[in-house]
């Protein structure tokens, strides 16, 4: 399979990433927002880019996970699942259409200053260009893209030359207040000009194309950001202070009047000519990247399969080309310049939240595949300031705007429900999600209290799996030492077979038929089994498996071979929110046999065993399982009690008897330790230190504080100075 050559370097992502932004942003928009808030315009620009920069960090950490999957619709499909998927696909599509038609009017505006045109009919002219940008995608003109480069070279001399002389000239009207709407008017403007940053994240959808993604994409999104922003905002203090604000209220060519107004008509002219060149450019990669998206999702098949084909000539999807041109045609006729921009600012603030949420979902689920190269600093506080100032601008934005985002989810549902129901695909909340967040998403009725749905029933496995191994130890790529961990499993293990698998997952869009099982991974981990097992003498089968499921994967495999124990390395983290948790604790809660977490801390050698029950365990049970470890290991078992510091002397008396008795089966050196403390998490930590493993029972319940929050670390484990192992026990002998 061919791969993209990755030929881009840092200086050109960010030129690319620049001009997706320099457009009708500033040679359109600013006249219009600072009617919204005065000469305060400028701080808007500021706060709009600082509201966009969790997303842009979000989207850099995404697309080095998913170098060459499409962009942000993919993303936000493979958290959440087609159904949004469609709704993300169409607000795209809208988003950059409706910028691209804004682009267009603005155009019109420039363009009439030029050839003398009545502003009157300004739509008309953007209309007829439309028409020649229609045939320029379909015909597929590639070479125009360069000529992009140099139209934003061009674009940005200009601007800094004009704020070179504007900048000295200004000055500030103190009648006019910095706040006209005070923090309100200010608000809605950064919600109005969120749309000058919509092409920050565009260079995310040629990542497979930059050279060292992980450290130049996000560098030039960043970078692209801060100089983008630097533009804006410069350029918009000039426009407020050389220019009346009265006038400004309705200028749709503000570069143009302060162009003039500082350096007469023929710096006008010249400004006139930037402007129709850098929005016409934008205008038609606008039309060339939206009219991907329909064609994508129809791919995909959630929209009609005719929205796939494409020219027989000239390669190039027409029928989403022309569908998005005519869309493009009824908004330019039929709505004013104000609420074009305030809807695409609205479905782009939309999409930008769910890339937040996205990338908050792939962590805390845990999914194998998702290994970004780049990660998010401060996360999740980055994302979750980009969720609540996007939640808040959207509230500013005005009714139109949530009225539109409305019907846009009905609208994405309904294609769903008639296109989408039989993709193949399915996201990561579905598979990982808790009740609230399926209740959210998806349809009622698919799920129980104790079973997240699935779209697709559990995989058959490959015959060569052992069916009668004692243990299952899927191996996940994390683990600290397989040899360990397999080890571990051999003690544990009843029966003679053990099977260890490493399985790989890959995203939905992977074919599992591209990805070979036979990796230098798998090879060095079937030797080191086989090292393992000889000298023990111990019967270890391993194979390997590529899965989209990693979850239902390893259902699949606890259900085919019907073993007693599944086991798994772990780092700790139980994770148990309210809207996903990790692949651990589906497993919890979905798998049939026992299932041991193992936690290895580097020990090495197990001579010493202790055994810290939680209030409420099956001690007979637990103590069976630490007596057989502890035999294969040659080890001690101590039983370990911790009980409140008031405890009366006859209850501990009673519960030391009753752990001796217990302790009488095992057949090992055993003792029983009784411990008076309030704080048994510290007291544990202690005892830990004198050694080498640590057994824990999982918690019975979750309170609601750990449903709402998650439990994150198990704070047993976490303090531990051992190795921890963790053992949820469902059947009833062991």
């Amino acid at each position: 399979m061919k791969k993209l050559k990755r030929s881009l370097t840092l200086s050109s992502v960010i030129a690319i990433s620049i001009g997706g932004m320099l457009g009708s942003g500033i040679f359109v928009l600013p006249g219009l927002a600072a009617a919204k808030t005065g000469p305060s315009v400028w701080l808007a620009y500021i706060l709009a880019a600082v509201c966009v920069l969790p997303a842009a960090i979000s989207k850099s950490e995404l697309a080095t996970a998913m170098p060459s999957s499409g962009g942000a619709y993919v993303y936000i499909e493979r958290a959440f699942g087609p159904l949004f998927g469609t709704i993300s696909g169409i607000g795209l599509w809208l988003s950059i259409l409706l910028k691209s038609s804004f682009a267009l009017v603005g155009f019109g505006a420039y363009l009439s200053v030029l050839v003398n045109i009545d502003p009157t009919v300004t739509k008309y002219v953007a209309l007829i260009s439309l028409v020649g940008i229609l045939f320029l995608n379909i015909f597929g003109v590639k070479k125009v893209g360069k000529v992009q480069t140099v139209i934003v070279i061009i674009s940005i001399t200009a601007l800094g030359i004009l704020t070179a002389f504007a900048l000295p000239k200004a000055t500030v009207d103190t009648t006019i207040p910095f706040l006209i709407d005070d923090q309100t008017g200010l608000i809605a403007t950064i919600a109005f000009v969120y749309l000058s940053y919509a092409g920050v994240t565009k260079v995310a959808a040629i990542a497979g194309e930059i050279k060292n993604p992980s450290r130049n994409l996000p560098i030039a999104m960043m970078a692209s950001l801060f100089l983008t922003a630097s533009i804006y905002v410069f350029v918009a203090y000039a426009l407020v202070h050389n220019l009346p604000l009265e006038s400004l209220q309705t200028d749709i060519h503000p570069i143009y009047t302060l162009s003039e107004s500082i350096g007469g008509k023929i710096a006008g002219y010249i400004a006139a000519v930037v402007g129709v060149l850098t929005l016409i450019s934008g205008a038609n990669s606008g039309v060339l990247a939206s009219s991907r998206f329909p064609f994508a999702m129809a791919r995909d098949k959630l929209l009609p399969k005719f929205l796939a084909k494409i020219h027989p000539k000239h390669m190039t999807p027409v029928i989403t080309i022309v569908l998005t041109c005519v869309i493009m045609a009824i908004v330019i006729l039929f709505l004013d310049v104000v609420k074009i921009a305030k809807l695409a600012s609205a479905f782009l603030v939309l999409i930008f939240i769910s890339m937040n949420v996205a990338v908050i979902i792939l962590r805390e689920t845990s999914a194998q595949w998702y290994q970004p190269t780049y990660k998010s600093p401060l996360y999740p506080l980055v994302q979750i300031f980009g969720l609540v100032s996007g939640v808040v601008l959207l509230v500013y934005l005005g009714m139109l705007a949530l009225v539109s985002i409305l019907l846009i989810v009905a609208l994405g549902y309904v294609i769903y429900r008639f296109f989408g129901k039989n993709a193949l695909r399915t996201g990561v909340l579905r598979d990982y999600g808790h009740r609230p967040a399926v209740y959210l998403f998806y349809k009622k009725g698919k799920t129980t209290e104790t079973q997240t749905p699935k779209l697709s029933p559990k995989p058959k496995l490959d015959d060569n799996l052992v069916s009668k191994a004692g243990a299952i130890v899927p191996l996940l790529g994390n683990e600290t030492s397989v040899e360990a961990l397999v080890e571990m499993a051999a003690a544990m293990n009843k029966r003679d077979k053990i099977q260890a698998v490493n399985i790989t997952e890959v995203p939905n869009q992977t074919f599992l038929d591209a990805v070979s099982e036979n990796t230098p991974r798998t090879a060095a981990l079937q030797r080191r089994i086989k090292r393992l097992s000889d000298p023990n003498q111990l019967d270890i089968d391993f194979e390997a498996v590529v899965t989209h499921e990693l979850s239902n994967t390893i259902h699949a495999l606890s259900d085919q071979t019907h073993c007693d124990w599944l086991v798994m390395g772990w780092n700790g983290r139980a994770h148990n929110g309210i809207l996903v948790r990790n692949p651990i604790g589906w497993l919890l809660t979905n798998i049939n046999s026992d299932f041991a977490l193992f936690k290895d801390n580097g020990v090495r050698h197990f001579s010493k065993v202790l055994l810290a029950l939680r209030p409420g365990r099956k001690d007979k049970n637990f103590i069976a399982i630490a007596d057989r470890i502890c035999k294969f290991y040659g080890a001690s078992l101590t039983l370990l009690h911790v009980v409140p510091e008031k405890a009366a002397n006859e209850v501990v008396q009673k519960m030391k008897a009753k752990s001796e008795t217990l302790l009488q089966k095992a057949t090992v050196n055993n003792e029983v330790v009784i411990i008076a403390s309030n704080n048994p998490v510290k007291t544990v930590s202690k005892q830990s230190s004198s050694y080498d493993l640590l057994i824990l029972g999982t918690p019975e319940k979750d309170n609601w504080l750990s449903v709402l929050f998650g439990t994150g670390k198990d704070k047993f484990t976490d303090n531990s100075e051992c190795s921890v192992l963790r053992l949820t026990m469902k059947s009833k002998g062991n």
